[in-house]
């Protein structure tokens, strides 16, 4: 943002309105146009970020207003639209809000895949009932490896796959899309990139930043199909 206030030579703070003017827009289209979706197969996860300071930091005069957030996200598996999002706490109150707001979004019945966290369970039945086809894919992590660096996660050893609800098909049961949605937003949303002093200063302006980038993700980006970078220079047009 201060890299577009210096290249617009304006003030921060109108970057700053031009962001939530955005976001709301944003938000309220998405609302509005993400609905009746025909969608098979759906993936859903959380990811960790942190506003103002993270947790252990957070100042007295800050508590309940910073510290750690989490966004969590669902992805259709064929598309990779992303029909719904929620920014919030790692709960189950936050969990079934998610998912409400998936199922009021769908009109048929879907395959859906998630980790293995236990409130995802209470969750899909309070949203979906029995009308959905649930599984979990649960990792198996083997003890890490002495003298990595604390940013390594143990090694994956393998994994289950839990039958939850309905009938899911074992060799669509996976989060591999919703992860890599994951990395997706970090690599995407410089407020996400771990490490970084780039992180937001409050929970609203994170969740105007959310909904730019699904925005942009949703119906302005465009995936180029597999091709040599010779056959890439010919469709340039010049």
């Amino acid at each position: 943002m201060r890299a577009v206030s210096r290249l617009a030579d304006v003030s921060i703070n109108t970057v700053t309105k031009l962001l939530i003017d955005a976001g709301c827009a944003c938000s309220d289209y998405q609302d509005k146009a993400l609905r009746n979706l025909k969608t098979k197969r759906v993936q859903v996860d959380e990811i960790w970020a942190f506003c103002y300071s993270k947790q252990k930091n957070v100042p007295e005069n800050k508590r309940g207003a910073a510290g750690d957030i989490w966004t969590w996200v669902c992805i259709d598996a064929e598309s990779k639209l992303v029909p719904s999002w929620f920014v919030g706490n790692r709960d189950a109150e936050c969990a079934r809000a998610l998912l409400a707001d998936l199922a009021s979004r769908v009109s048929n019945r879907i395959q859906l895949t998630s980790d293995g966290w236990v409130a995802y369970k209470d969750a899909v039945r309070d949203a979906f009932v029995d009308q959905v086809d649930y599984a979990q894919l649960v990792k198996i992590y083997g003890a890490p490896v002495e003298g990595q660096a604390r940013y390594s996660p143990p090694p994956c050893i393998g994994c289950k796959r839990h039958r939850v609800i309905g009938k899911p098909d074992k060799k669509y049961v996976s989060t591999s899309y919703v992860e890599r949605q994951n990395l997706t937003m970090r690599m995407n949303m410089r407020r996400f990139t771990r490490l970084t002093n780039a992180f937001s200063k409050k929970t609203a302006n994170y969740i105007h930043a959310v909904n730019l980038h699904f925005m942009f993700y949703n119906f302005c980006r465009i995936d180029l199909p597999p091709c040599s970078w010779t056959d890439l220079c010919w469709k340039i047009p010049v």
